[in-house]
């Protein structure tokens, strides 16, 4: 891949992407893929876009690529928390890109469902994955806890902790939990995201 100007604050790298991968317990699988990376300035504060310009995947929302034809690697957390574990451009290679080709190309040559399990397209998916993430029960305590998020930490721990359990937040260990995920992203970043959950299709 090689480097290609850019307006816009950052980098893009442009060119064929190749991978050989085997995870635990699956078949071996060797692929290329045509990529253009956009990598933010403010990175890994922020995600890279990846665009797959080759063509070789479906637009559709079963092969997970959003309707600006970047792919949908995960729901933004979850992305966010895998890039955690090593904030490099080759660990979010690793981590974060390199299971979704792999998990593209397995069902391009075999069919059926991705191997690693897959969530929907969408708000629906996100929901389902954050509901893990956070170990709670309902969509509407998801929404308050990334509300919590975008707060400041003073003025969170003062609110009704988002599990149920009737205290407030700094009085539960739940809150724990909550500043875990602060280290992931900025009090905007939740704000904008709470909102974009209801746009998502």
């Amino acid at each position: 891949m090689s480097i290609v100007p850019s307006r816009s604050d950052g980098t893009i790298l442009k060119g064929l992407f190749s991978f050989s991968a085997k995870p635990k317990d699956k078949i071996e699988i060797s692929d290329s893929y045509q990529l253009q990376i956009a990598i933010p300035q403010s990175f890994p504060r922020e995600i890279p876009k990846i665009t797959e310009i080759g063509h070789k995947i479906p637009r559709e929302a079963k092969y997970h690529v959003n309707g600006d034809d970047t792919l949908c690697l995960g729901s933004a957390l979850r992305v966010r928390q895998s890039l955690s574990q090593n904030p490099s451009i080759p660990g979010f290679t690793k981590n974060c890109l390199l299971p979704y080709l792999y998990a593209i190309s397995h069902k391009l040559k075999y069919g059926g469902d991705f191997p690693f399990g897959e969530l929907d397209h969408g708000e629906p998916g996100v929901i389902a994955d954050y509901l893990n993430l956070f170990c709670l029960k309902e969509s509407s305590q998801v929404k308050q806890a990334l509300l919590l998020l975008g707060m400041k930490k003073r003025i969170a721990n003062k609110k009704p902790c988002p599990c149920g359990c009737g205290k407030r937040l700094g009085a539960c260990p739940f809150h724990y939990k909550v500043n875990n995920f602060r280290k992931l992203a900025y009090r905007s970043w939740f704000n904008a995201h709470v909102v974009n959950l209801g746009t998502m299709t």
